[in-house]
């Protein structure tokens, strides 16, 4: 008997509604947004795509501030890539443990390369042996125009700097900068060498919860590899920088090739979790999970910018491939990527069984994606194109100088424009109102109360209608 070649019916996210039920939920701020990824768990079940028209450092940093979790993409050098990361686990710390230092020889004009490269304006002074001598901050040269200058003629020497000989606890560096008036404590030994650096600024960020943090304080951050060429040694280098997890970022991720490439970088690197992807069948998410990867990203073709299915004929609608993977292997952590046009979309892939949705288009656009701001017919826009676009693809070769053994047909949008969003906390506080209010609609105070409650009804055309705005103009 042949084998049948049609599953049967799949849908996705405009096929369906969510069907509202009683809900013992008396305020939208009590429902828990929060969910795990690997070992981490973030407050917001959203992440940034790895795409170089979404996410770099600025995007990780806000990402990361409002509970979610950025990728850096990969479409660039292992050096740059590996300063993005950077970027992101200086921005803030509860105790910086190797603070960028400088010597007294060092110019005003290196003082502000390394600004405009970290991100931040104060560095320890220190000696070849690291004994600190001293520290600069923008007070000490914001209004100095000689480029030339050196930082021994700037900075204010250790006579004059409060410092401390052993790591202490939050509530007594809060006491310190309090008695002292002080905005930065550099920790040292007996000797005076660096052990550290403690600011009032990352004091106060710490204090904010919903913040996505590794277990020293820092921004929690992860980062895209392939499967072929430098992927070992960028992983590495990636690992030596600091970053939380790894995502192994391909077009089509039920390749043996990838299954390889998922086994050798868990015994490599067994500490780091592994996010692999992307697949559509249980089967897909079955192969890597047993391969090593911690969470597998589900999603071929539903992407705004992807052309996958069109060109190739390939493809699962989203929600469907949800809800087939969770029946088959509920227990396996998987990451919706791609087809959420809006926080329904979002709270429905959550509901099919998502522990997080994966967000490119919607947050593209934003100040925080890479880009400028163009104007075109009079209306702001950034650029948004696939990352398994041609340019993509060529952009890639120049950057990370891979020979290419083949060039593939373009399976996305070469370049596209969005409308420009503002602040990508301002999106994401929205997202996070919306998901609040599914929730509460369905009864739900958390993601597993929502997995447990959450019931679909299949829509008309007619029903899809009804569902948005009708006979009315908006202005």
């Amino acid at each position: 008997m042949p084998k049948k070649k049609i599953r049967g019916k799949f849908l996705t996210f405009g096929d369906v509604l969510l069907i509202p039920k009683r809900s013992p939920i008396d305020s939208r701020k009590d429902i828990d947004l929060s969910t795990n990824i690997g070992p981490f768990r973030i407050n917001l079940p959203i992440i940034s795509s790895p795409m170089d028209t979404v996410t770099e450092s600025s995007m990780a940093i806000a990402m990361a501030k409002n509970g979610g979790l950025g990728i850096i993409h990969r479409f660039c050098s292992i050096e740059d890539q590996k300063n993005e990361v950077e970027k992101v686990k200086r921005k803030e710390n509860w105790i910086i443990e190797n603070p960028i230092t400088v010597s007294p020889e060092t110019t005003l004009a290196e003082i502000l390369s390394l600004v405009e490269k970290y991100g931040f304006w104060t560095y320890l002074v220190v000696d070849e042996n690291r004994k600190l001598l001293g520290l600069i901050s923008k007070r000490d040269y914001l209004f100095c125009d000689d480029k030339n200058k050196k930082v021994k003629d700037l900075m204010v020497p250790f006579e004059k700097l409060i410092v401390i000989n052993k790591k202490i606890s939050l509530e007594e560096a809060k006491k310190i900068f309090e008695k002292y008036k002080i905005e930065k404590l550099p920790i040292v030994d007996k000797e005076r060498k660096v052990l550290g650096l403690i600011t009032s600024k990352d004091i106060e960020n710490f204090s904010d919860k919903k913040t996505s943090r590794d277990s020293k304080g820092r921004l929690l951050v992860g980062a895209a590899i392939g499967i072929k060429g430098d992927f070992l040694e960028r992983a590495q280098e990636l690992v030596r920088v600091g970053v939380d997890i790894l995502v192994i970022d391909v077009a089509h991720g039920h390749l043996e090739k990838t299954l390889k490439a998922v086994k050798t970088l868990k015994s490599k690197f067994p500490q780091i979790p592994l996010i692999a992807g992307n697949v559509a069948t249980p089967e897909g998410v079955r192969d890597l999970f047993s391969a090593g990867a911690d969470v597998v990203k589900v999603g071929i073709g539903p992407g705004s910018s992807c052309s996958t299915r069109i060109v190739t004929g390939v493809g699962v609608p989203q929600l469907g491939a949800i809800l087939w993977i969770k029946e088959k292997y509920p227990k396996i952590p998987i990451i919706s990527d791609g087809g959420c046009k809006n926080s329904g979309d979002i709270v429905k892939a959550l509901a099919a069984g998502a522990h997080a949705v994966m967000l490119g288009n919607m947050l593209a656009g934003t100040d925080e994606a890479p880009g400028k701001v163009m104007v075109v017919n009079g209306k702001r826009v950034k650029v948004f194109r696939g990352m398994s676009s041609s340019f993509a693809y060529e952009k890639k070769l120049k950057e990370t100088n891979e020979k290419a053994e083949y060039i593939p047909v373009s399976e996305g949008a070469e370049f596209g424009l969005v409308p420009y969003k503002g602040s990508v906390s301002e999106v994401l506080e929205n997202i996070e109102k919306g998901l609040r209010s599914g929730f509460s609609y369905c009864g739900a105070r958390n993601l597993k109360e929502l997995w447990k409650k959450a019931e679909f009804v299949e829509i008309s055309l007619s029903g899809l209608k009804e569902s948005g705005f009708d006979n009315i103009f908006l202005v």
